[in-house]
């Protein structure tokens, strides 16, 4: 293994920390070295070190950009840039847990028992109207 120092050049505490990452990444001598780190863990490397710059250490710089729990938030609240952020790593996640006819543990039609969940929430279409009214 080598060990290469890449520069971060013409970056500030007020830089655009994707934009920057994927400069970086594009860059005509680095690119070759980049190819298999993601752009997403590039941009988390930039946002570090813009925290750095603004006198954060690198406990709450993490703490700050581990990402809020995907199942709690609100889409709709975002914006555009951030919706196909969490989209992306979404896709990801998918990509990541999905099983292929070609891996060694794929089961075909696969049925799998949840456990059932001690207080059921109810909703109000699950009252006890039947069907023939409509």
């Amino acid at each position: 293994m080598r060990k290469r120092i890449i520069p971060v050049r013409n970056f500030s505490q007020y830089s655009d920390c994707s934009r920057a990452a994927e400069r970086m990444k594009h860059h005509v001598r680095h690119s070759v070295y980049l190819e298999s780190v993601s752009l997403v863990q590039l941009e988390r490397l930039h946002l570090i070190l813009r925290d750095h710059l603004q006198g954060l250490s690198l406990d709450q710089s993490l703490a700050a950009h581990r990402g809020p729990d995907l199942n709690d938030e609100d889409l709709n609240k975002l914006s555009d840039d951030e919706l196909d952020r969490r989209k992306a790593q979404m896709d990801e996640l998918f990509e990541r847990n999905r099983r292929r006819k070609e891996d060694p543990d794929f089961v075909y039609d696969l049925e799998v028992e949840f456990p059932e969940i001690s207080v059921r929430e109810t909703c109000s279409w699950d009252g006890e109207q039947s069907d023939e009214e409509f």
